[in-house]
């Protein structure tokens, strides 16, 4: 069964970093490019980051220089570093995996919530 399973959200303050991890049940994890997405109360769930399989990166503006996206392949992992944090990221965190045979898939979903 594939499974994607994000950790790491949490309450931090403005200014704060977190680290978000998504762990991967798959039998091959390098074909999947991989992104992390959020979504606030009453908006549209949006693309924060993603890194293809790769390598290549891209980021949302409002996150660009704060947020860095990366994977480790042999241990069939995809983290987002948060730093410099602001009330405006918190979200549900989903992490989001797509092959072109394969189709999309997306994780349960990690709160973060920046405030002080």
């Amino acid at each position: 069964q594939v499974q994607f399973v994000e950790s790491g959200g949490g309450l931090v303050q403005p200014g704060g970093s977190l680290r978000l991890s998504c762990a991967a049940s798959v039998s091959i994890f390098s074909i999947y490019d991989m992104g992390w997405y959020r979504q606030a109360p009453g908006k549209q769930r949006e693309l924060v980051a993603g890194i293809t399989r790769d390598g290549s990166t891209n980021y949302a503006d409002s996150v660009k220089g704060r947020f860095t996206i990366s994977r480790d392949n042999a241990k069939k992992m995809v983290y987002l570093q948060m730093n410099s944090l602001k009330p405006e990221d918190t979200a549900v965190y989903y992490c989001h995996a797509r092959d072109e045979l394969l189709g999309d898939y997306w994780g349960q979903g990690t709160q973060v919530t920046v405030s002080s």
